[in-house]
């Protein structure tokens, strides 16, 4: 099997954005609400059976390619335990933010589970391509917030309020951040990020004053009564802070995998950058990948096999292609399910909705 190339897939969503997404992957958008494209999709918009779902070259969903030929796109090992045909145990976005992003949160696995009918929450992650001079993004509550309280100031839309008890972190290109389930977040204006996350689409809205959205479109359809028992309200200490926080210099070649996030992630999501300088990398073991090609030009190889790739590309890469590396002058964010799964998942007994 070789490397799927995937169509562009922007996102008309409820935030202004997507410029640069629109100039790395070569495509004219349609709007100024473009902010994200679905990478290798196989999951669609909550509530929507279509937006978000990736396409190949060919007009081919991914999804049912997956579904055809699941051994050969996720391995033998990994074809039990899934909880959908077309489970690739990961969502990937671009996602560029032409304004600051609602005040948000998104719901663990225990919540999910209970009152989604879904195994999966929605912990990700944000890996910084670009950022303007002033960039930011708000993470966690800097001390305890009252739940009664944080009741009133979301019904009253007080965005001062929230943003002044919420981690204000100052980003750059290299920067890697984990954004665990439960932990209020907003990513600033002029932040581009690829992102992964759990294959959901799950996510509860605290502002959504600032956006095209409105109340009822912001608790998932469980009220915000029950929605609000996703979030968490304890403060986010500066050490737990610092440990979801990296950085990986943009500018450096390495022929070894380069870790974009905190080990911690690994349960979830992996995600790596693989700049080989002209040269050649080590292995990624074969598996399901969804890879950006960020900058430059190189291939894809294993064995014989090769697959060329060049700036503003993505690639969909299946089990069946092998292991693999990356030659010569690319520069690649490769994206790949967590480490354990979907053996994390065997607990889990899906009604099929």
């Amino acid at each position: 099997m070789r490397p799927v190339r995937l169509a562009a897939n922007p996102v008309q969503h409820f935030y202004r954005g997507g410029a640069r997404i629109a100039e790395l992957r070569g495509f004219n958008p349609t709007s100024d609400r473009q902010p994200e494209e679905w990478v290798a999709s196989t999951v669609s918009r909550f509530g929507d059976d279509d937006v978000g779902l990736a396409r190949a070259d060919d007009g081919t969903l991914l999804r049912d390619l997956v579904a055809a030929d699941p051994a050969g796109w996720l391995g033998a090992g990994a074809v039990t335990g899934r909880v959908a045909p077309a489970d690739t145990g990961m969502l990937v976005k671009l996602l560029d933010a032409g304004q600051r992003l609602p005040v948000h949160v998104h719901p663990d696995r225990a919540f999910a589970a209970r009152h989604l009918d879904c195994p999966y929450g929605k912990t990700e992650a944000w890996f910084v391509v670009d950022a303007d001079p002033d960039a930011e993004v708000f993470l966690g509550w800097t001390e305890d917030v009252d739940p009664a309280e944080l009741a009133v100031r979301r019904d009253e839309q007080d965005s001062d309020w929230m943003l002044s008890r919420m981690h204000r972190v100052a980003v750059r290109p290299g920067d890697g951040i984990l954004v665990p389930a439960g932990l209020v977040h907003a990513i600033g204006a002029g932040v581009f990020v690829v992102e992964v996350q759990e294959p959901t689409d799950l996510s509860i809205v605290l502002e959504w004053s600032v956006t095209t959205s409105g109340r009822e479109d912001s608790h998932l359809g469980v009220g915000f009564e029950r929605a609000m028992g996703a979030v968490t309200h304890q403060a986010l200490g500066a050490e737990h802070l610092a440990a979801l926080c990296g950085h990986l210099d943009p500018g450096v070649s390495s022929t070894t995998r380069q870790r974009c996030l905190p080990t911690m992630a690994d349960r979830f999501f992996q995600l790596d950058v693989l700049a080989p300088g002209g040269g050649t990398t080590e292995t990624v073991p074969s598996g399901f990948a969804a890879v950006v090609a960020l900058d430059g030009q190189g291939s894809l190889v294993s064995g014989t096999a090769e697959t060329p790739v060049a700036r503003g590309e993505i690639l969909a890469v299946p089990a069946g292609f092998g292991d693999w590396s990356a030659r010569g002058s690319v520069r690649l964010v490769v994206a790949r399910p967590g480490a354990d799964w979907p053996e994390d998942l065997s607990s889990f007994r899906w009604s099929g909705r």
